[in-house]
């Protein structure tokens, strides 16, 4: 499990970015990728996997 700080989320469209503790880079989440609800500037917990444009978020919980 990676650890990060979710930078952006809108809950309207439905998803947003977490960047890593450890590497500084940035993930695309979306909100099928979520466990807990979360806010901008939570702590959470994550895995990765590949999506159509890169690296995603998923199984993200609060830390």
């Amino acid at each position: 499990m990676k650890t990060g700080t979710v930078k952006f989320f809108n809950e309207t469209k439905g998803f947003g970015f977490i960047k890593d503790s450890e590497s500084d880079n940035e993930y695309f989440v979306h909100v099928s990728g979520l466990i807990d609800k979360v806010n901008e500037n939570d702590e959470v917990t994550f895995e990765l996997q590949e999506g159509r444009k890169g690296m995603n978020a998923v199984n993200v919980k609060l830390a």
